[in-house]
């Protein structure tokens, strides 16, 4: 398969989630991806847990059950070894869909709710750091030029 040139920054779908034009940030640094989490809680039927993003007031405080999901350890970057739980989803990038693993994680303090790591870039993707939403922008073409068309 030919690898896909992405940029830093990012907006990608989660269509198994509901989710569209989420900030991402590309980080090849950390091993794991992982998504913006509150309130995550293990009850009897399935893990809950609610999407934060100010930015999609649709989204923001969104509940989540996830029947199906693990129990990982990840080391942050600043050395700590944290248990989390991590759940199965889809990606739409560049109009492919990709299954992606996603650990739950409070990323209050960050800046964008979605982390791609390199378990997920591994083999599909080359990282341009000088280039942004190279996948957003394309999107947007083809919905501007499908438009056009008709």
């Amino acid at each position: 398969m030919e690898k896909i040139i992405i940029g830093r920054f990012d907006k990608a779908d989660f269509p198994a989630l509901n989710l569209s034009d989420i900030a991402i940030k590309i980080d090849t640094g950390a091993y794991t991806s992982s998504i913006h989490c509150e309130n995550i809680e293990e009850k009897e039927d399935g893990l809950h847990c609610t999407f934060v993003d100010e930015e999609h007031p649709l989204y923001d405080h969104k509940e989540f059950i996830f029947e199906d999901y693990d129990i990982v350890f990840v080391r942050s970057s600043n050395g700590i070894i944290q248990k989390r739980f991590q759940v199965q989803s889809k990606i739409t990038l560049f109009n492919k869909h990709f299954k992606i693993s996603l650990s739950l994680s409070d990323r209050q303090e960050m800046r964008f709710p979605v982390l791609i790591g390199r378990k997920f870039l591994t083999k599909k993707f080359i990282v341009d750091t000088e280039l942004i939403d190279v996948s957003f922008n394309k999107k947007l073409n083809e919905h501007t030029n499908s438009i056009k068309k008709s």
